[in-house]
């Protein structure tokens, strides 16, 4: 990653050599930054610039810093284009960043491969989601990408090791030597990369084609259409077990809903074992205890209930690094937001903000939860 790295010392999205010039009459107006893994940011960059593009909009400009020491890090910062705007706007982008790059990193997964680097040209046409890095030091690939991805990377070496060795033994050719030639006519799983045979075709309802074997093992490990994200059936999360979700209320009001009361949620997460779901199995995580807060109105119940049931389905919190603290393996919310205090507004994770309740109905929508 050593080139991306460099690169990443002076990244600003969508910006040119010119604007970074007026960026230190905005110094003052930046939010608080976050520091995030320099690889999965690296990916990100490489393969996901687009969505990043769609959350970072045009009113918020995202700055990528490397720290000075080789900490493995890269620090992001969210300011506002123009200096009459709110950091609230800034703030909300920063939100929307750790949730995007919180389900990212769950996700990721790094494998070493030996590979000559004509045939990685071949697996990186063949693989596109997969961010393919030479190794200076070895003969071969650093490759990084969705679990599902890197499965069907795995499965497709192994079968061309097979296939090479039995039609040449002793010829040194390397793993991926069979990707190259002639593409087979026919339409391919976008999972293990092979002509899906009619028999075995299986089509979701978003009109995305899978083998059937390979997308029943993508959904053993998420309900989720591997092409576009879609749900299907109930989706479970990685947050650790043991966990209690406890409600309380009181008569004091929110601000913003003064003719209510408030409704109080105790969540407790015990430190613990990550297990194979969570980023490094075998290693202890920190627990967690965090206090949120809605209004004691009919929306508030309902959202409540909502609350509730993702918690069930294990999808509050999960294992992963902590955005506030710059450390790794803790317990961390996870895509559904939560009032944290009661006032300052949402820059301060708090009330008033009108839009708050349809904003996590629709986040818990995207899970399955309605």
């Amino acid at each position: 990653m050593d080139d991306i790295s460099r690169r990443l010392s002076t990244v600003r999205l969508g910006s040119n050599t010119a604007e970074r010039g007026s960026s230190i009459q905005r110094e003052e107006h930046a939010s608080a930054c976050v520091e995030v893994a320099e690889g999965v940011m690296a990916y990100i960059l490489q393969k996901r610039r687009e969505e990043l593009k769609t959350i970072q909009g045009k009113i918020v400009t995202i700055d990528l810093l490397s720290p000075s020491s080789h900490s493995g890090k890269v620090r992001v910062t969210f300011k506002p284009c123009n200096v009459t705007l709110k950091p609230v706007h800034a703030n909300l982008i920063r939100q929307r960043f750790v949730t995007f790059y919180q389900r990212m990193a769950a996700d990721l997964q790094i494998r070493s491969i030996s590979v000559n680097p004509c045939d990685q040209k071949d697996l990186e046409r063949r693989f596109p989601q997969l961010l393919f890095e030479a190794n200076r030091d070895t003969h071969g690939a650093r490759v990084m990408g969705p679990l599902v991805q890197i499965a069907a990377l795995e499965k497709f070496l192994s079968h061309q090791t097979f296939s090479s060795r039995q039609k040449e033994p002793s010829s040194g050719i390397s793993v991926a030597s069979a990707t190259r030639g002639e593409q087979p006519e026919g339409e391919l799983c976008p999972i293990c990369m092979e002509v899906i045979q009619t028999t075995e075709k299986q089509t979701l309802w978003c009109k995305h084609s899978f083998c059937k074997g390979c997308l029943n093992k993508a959904f053993e490990y998420k309900s989720v259409c591997p092409t576009c994200g879609v749900l299907y059936g109930t989706l479970t999360g990685t947050q650790p077990e043991r966990g209690t979700m406890n409600v309380t209320k009181n008569k004091s009001s929110l601000p913003g809903y003064d003719q209510y009361g408030t409704i109080i949620i105790e969540y407790y997460i015990p430190s613990g074992i990550q297990k194979e779901e969570h980023p490094n199995p075998g290693q202890p995580y920190k627990g967690a205890t965090r206090t949120a807060y809605l209004p004691d109105s009919s929306e508030g119940r309902k959202v409540l209930d909502l609350l509730r049931k993702a918690f069930d389905q294990r999808l509050i919190f999960t294992v992963g690094y902590s955005s506030t603290t710059g450390r790794g393996n803790m317990v961390t919310w996870n895509d559904i937001h939560h009032k944290t205090s009661t006032h300052g507004g949402p820059t301060c994770y708090g009330y008033p903000d009108p839009d708050y309740l349809k904003r996590v109905q629709q986040e818990l929508k995207l899970k399955g939860i309605n």
